[in-house]
């Protein structure tokens, strides 16, 4: 019997209602959040599911070899109206050695923002893990973050290490490595939501491996082709805006790789032989890496995506065990 052929895929969101705003998992495999396939003859199926059964036809060759059953990163659209609590998240290696997970390599798209809007990025001048705690424990912590103004289009690669947050009304598109290690660094004395941090991860347990130096913005990757522009360029994703103008013909030989295309503004479509699958403002498609050859066209004057996949670079590692099963945050310490 033939197999069937992977299709593009739309998943159900799932909403967490903070304090402080709310976000939307759009992709995500994390256990204790797996987003579900909203249509098609594998809806009702989460992405671990999915993941399960077809492995390597979904994430590529190269994909499944380092992350094994493991959706590699995750995709989130965050709604932030007062302050964000600031959080820090670990490397690789660190995460792998104390956690058994994936670090939290992040980046943030805002997509909208008022004029007041503003990112914590950080330091405003060097510190140690004396003055943070003191800081922490009166209040002071404010006076020592380093506030960036912030507007619709900006970009900012969040390194591990560097503690960040958000203040004022705006919206921000997160593409990260699939992983729930975010440490709650100040809450700015707001209550938070239980599912927002796991308990056991402390600013005490992550007091060796913030960055007290003050903040200094990662360099931009290089520019891509007209009307596109790399956002990040990592060993564990790359994330690229793509302004829509013409229909482009997308094949997989190049990077075997999944693609996941979130419409910013405007519409767009997926053309896979006779089918169609549209993006309008908001929505998400993971296109598996078995689908190698497909046309991604505009479909109003303008549009505008971001691109996320995970290419193929010989940094790539088998950061995880490929049989291991997802767990909730926090679920290993009760066995």
């Amino acid at each position: 019997m033939e197999e069937k052929k992977l299709y593009p895929l739309r998943f159900l969101p799932l909403e967490d209602k903070y304090v402080w705003g709310c976000e939307d998992f759009k992709v995500a495999d994390l256990g204790y959040r797996d987003t579900v396939v909203a249509d098609g003859w594998l809806a009702a199926n989460a992405l671990s599911e999915v993941m399960d059964t077809y492995m390597d036809r979904v994430v590529g060759d190269h994909v499944f070899g380092a992350y094994g059953r493991l959706f590699p990163v995750q995709l989130k659209h965050i709604k932030c109206e007062s302050k964000m609590p600031l959080r820090v998240h670990p490397d690789d290696e660190i995460a792998e050695q104390r956690y058994d997970s994936l670090g939290r390599e992040k980046v943030w798209y805002i997509a909208k923002a008022a004029p007041d809007a503003r990112l914590c990025l950080g330091w405003s001048r060097a510190i140690d893990a004396s003055e943070l705690i003191e800081g922490i424990k009166s209040g002071a912590v404010e006076g020592l973050v380093n506030m960036v103004p912030v507007k619709a289009g900006d970009c900012f690669r969040i390194k591990p290490g560097t503690v960040h947050g958000a203040a004022g009304s705006m919206e921000i598109i997160e593409v990260s490595e699939s992983s729930a290690l975010d440490f709650c660094v100040f809450p700015w004395g707001q209550q938070l939501g239980e599912e927002e941090f796991d308990p056991a991860f402390s600013v005490v347990d992550a007091l060796d491996f913030i960055d007290y130096g003050p903040y200094k913005a990662p360099e931009a990757p290089a520019a891509g082709e007209k009307g596109m522009k790399f956002l990040a360029d990592l060993p564990q994703f790359t994330v690229r805006k793509m302004d829509l103008r013409d229909p482009l013909h997308i094949t997989g030989g190049d990077h075997n790789s999944y693609a996941i295309y979130h419409c910013l503004y405007g519409k767009a479509v997926v053309k896979v032989e006779l089918l169609e699958y549209k993006l309008e403002a908001g929505d998400t498609l993971l296109v598996p890496a078995e689908m190698d050859d497909f046309i991604l066209a505009p479909l109003a004057q303008t549009t505008s995506v971001l691109e996320v996949m995970t290419e193929y670079k010989p940094e790539m590692d088998a950061y995880i065990n490929p049989d291991a099963e997802a767990t909730a945050p926090g679920e290993e310490d009760d066995e």
